[in-house]
């Protein structure tokens, strides 16, 4: 599985992400960095099927609208410190994995995790 996460959150859960085997890449790690538009993410994420993990509701409207990207992962944790959100993805990760195996748009709170169909 590999995932693609956006400008508002940490380097760092990119980081953890992948040191659980996953492929994960920041949107500090492209080109354009923190500057790359949305819709080049989309298109990122549409043509390597990356699941954007994002913040940013620009990301949920274009899901509903274009089905892009590929699959989202929406977090709505409100702020939240960088070693919280490590411990909220060390704890849901396994089950945000199994989850994108049968679904496209999931939403990730601080306590729980909404599916949407």
């Amino acid at each position: 599985m590999k995932f693609i996460v956006d400008a508002q959150l940490p380097v760092r859960l990119a980081r953890f992400i992948e040191s659980t085997g996953y492929d994960a890449i920041h949107t500090k790690d492209l080109p354009n960095k923190n500057a790359t538009p949305d819709t080049e993410i989309n298109a990122i994420s549409m043509r390597d099927e990356r699941i954007v993990i994002t913040k940013d509701y620009d990301f949920l409207n274009s899901f509903l609208t274009m089905q892009e990207p590929y699959k989202l992962l929406l977090i709505t944790t409100g702020n939240i410190n960088n070693l919280e959100l490590e411990a909220l993805f060390a704890t849901n990760l396994r089950s945000l994995v199994e989850l994108f195996e049968g679904y496209s748009y999931i939403e990730m709170t601080l306590d729980s995790i909404v599916v949407h169909l």
